[in-house]
């Protein structure tokens, strides 16, 4: 009798899967399970241990820090989500039109993204948030300036390999005009691989949201948000270490619950394919 043993990818798919939408899910229904009001200044209870009416204690604010790290989920995941749809947006078109269009677009398109990408990303970030002042509104903005070119570059090798393929041949010669052959064609089959890019990559654009944030140039205080959470308890992490554990701890959990599905998303494509 054969024993089945199961596979790190479907570890990888499931464990990341039930993270995240635990995760979306705390986003969602945020306001109906934070037990007070993040928002909610008492200094007469500041930096009080966890109790039964604050689960996790409070902060140098005497806010409750469970309902600040819960409404947090919703504005990191939902922000970070906001600034990948926005810079796949951009990268996809122009990525298609590249990969597919060829000879001078692409050459063009391609000597854009070279000189984007000659600046690291992140310091290029930080510079154009400097100069737009720190706001969150203003990081999603650079993130979506700066972001856009690494991935119309992979979505750009997506489509080449993918027009070299014989039913794109056959559709060629049947007469299919070019806007048909990427939309009904290229389009559907590079949509996987794509998926896959962006369940790997949000994790990585929340841990520079958080990081920035951290320093200042995001969401600024009183904003529940897991950065400003560190940065608030930046003075009290000798004393009073847990402040800056449980949203590092939050932090950690999400990205590892995308990196994990994004994992098991590219093994299974791999696999099948």
């Amino acid at each position: 009798m054969k024993r089945k043993t199961i596979s790190w990818r479907a570890v990888s798919l499931w464990t990341g899967g039930s993270l995240v939408a635990l995760a979306v899910c705390v986003g969602i229904f945020a306001p109906y399970l934070t037990p007070s009001d993040p928002l909610l200044i008492n200094l007469d209870i500041r930096l009080s241990p966890p109790s039964l009416h604050y689960p996790l204690g409070t902060d140098q604010m005497g806010r409750c820090v469970l309902s600040r790290l819960i409404m947090g989920t919703r504005t990191s995941l939902f922000y970070s989500m906001l600034a990948l749809g926005a810079a796949l947006s951009i990268s996809v078109p122009l990525g298609l039109l590249a990969g597919f269009a060829g000879g001078r677009t692409d050459r063009f398109i391609m000597r854009t993204i070279d000189m984007l990408l000659a600046f690291p990303s992140l310091i290029l970030s930080i510079a154009i948030t400097g100069l737009l002042g720190p706001s969150l509104a203003n990081l999603l903005l650079a993130f979506v300036l700066v972001w856009w070119a690494g991935y119309a570059r992979i979505v750009r090798g997506i489509v080449m390999q993918i027009k070299e393929k014989d039913f794109i041949m056959a559709a060629r010669s049947s007469g299919g005009s070019p806007t048909q052959i990427v939309l009904r064609h290229i389009l559907p089959n590079a949509a996987r691989p794509m998926l896959v890019l962006a369940s790997l990559e949000i994790g990585t654009i929340m841990l520079s949201i958080s990081g920035l944030s951290f320093l200042g140039l995001g969401s600024q205080p009183p904003t529940p948000e897991w950065g400003v959470m560190l940065n608030d308890s930046r003075p009290y992490m000798q004393t009073i270490p847990r402040l800056m554990l449980y949203p590092g701890l939050a932090i950690m959990t999400v990205t590892i619950g995308f990196n994990l599905l994004g994992e098991g998303l590219r093994k299974r494509d791999r696999i099948e394919t």
